[in-house]
């Protein structure tokens, strides 16, 4: 009898008791490399670097990449700032009763940026009427590029095809145009220089164009660089002057990206006769 009415009271407890749950707290859409190791997960921002080089150094989108880290425009990054190089992984966390249930995010490290010295001295700056006015313009500009669709691309420089573009070769994620050192190279389409800088390893001096939401160019081992980052430049509008490769020989890197994956610009450039 005693036996019988301990196994009922079991059952009674058992029933009233309500078992915890796990929950999603960020949705993994997609694995990249830095979930199977090809890369770090992680970024550390170095003086120097802008979203778009970092973006264009991994191979990622740069408005993904923006993103993942709860980065607005015009995508301000500080120095010491980690950004995450790929869609948060997911993971659960208990349901406690009567606890709100907070979403994991992927902008803290933009968030704490804000709290630093340079962001309230830029927000202070932000304030200002010309300031307004020049990011009104700005966002004008920057919508008219998005919406362009109908690219129409021309030869960056002249000079002999060196090296064609290659999908399995990391090391020709373009094409090597030769020339002579000095020799005028130009925008291949209209858009947004979004960098200017000897900041990216292998690139010498480089310049990167935004031309709309999906495509970015960029021109390599340029001897002299004669635009500045943010500048809006007109398609065969001279960028640089032509400098020498690692190995001494006047030569232009060129590179085309959409959605931040190399493709082969010789499907993009017209023929040449």
């Amino acid at each position: 009898m005693a036996l019988a009415a301990l196994l009922l009271a079991g059952v009674q407890i058992s029933g009233c008791s309500t078992p915890t749950r796990a929950k999603v707290v960020s949705l993994e859409k997609r694995v990249t490399g830095a979930q199977t190791g090809n890369r770090s997960s992680y970024h550390r921002v170095r003086r120097g670097d802008t979203l778009y080089t970092i973006a264009w150094r991994y191979g990622v989108d740069f408005q993904e990449l923006a993103g993942w880290n709860g980065i607005s425009p015009p995508y301000t990054i500080y120095p010491g700032q980690s950004l995450r190089l790929s869609y948060p992984v997911t993971r659960v966390a208990p349901d406690t009763p009567g606890q709100e249930h907070k979403k994991a995010s992927s902008g803290s490290s933009a968030t704490t940026a804000k709290t630093a010295p340079e962001a309230k001295v830029a927000a202070r700056r932000s304030s200002d009427n010309k300031g307004n006015l020049t990011g009104q313009k700005q966002k004008v500009v920057d919508s008219n590029l998005l919406e362009r669709t109908n690219l129409v691309w021309q030869w960056p420089t002249n000079g002999r095809l060196e090296q064609r573009f290659s999908n399995v070769d990391p090391s020709r994620k373009g094409i090597k145009i030769s020339g002579s050192s000095g020799q005028r190279v130009v925008a291949a389409e209209s858009g947004k220089v979004v960098y200017a800088g000897s900041g990216l390893i292998g690139y010498g001096r480089l310049i990167i164009i935004k031309h709309n939401k999906n495509y970015l160019s960029a021109y390599g081992h340029n001897r002299k660089l004669l635009v500045n980052e943010g500048e809006v430049v007109k398609k065969g509008q001279q960028l640089a002057e032509m400098g020498k490769n690692g190995a001494g020989k006047p030569t232009l890197h060129f590179e085309i990206r959409r959605n931040g994956t190399p493709v082969n610009p010789l499907k993009f450039l017209p023929r040449r006769r």
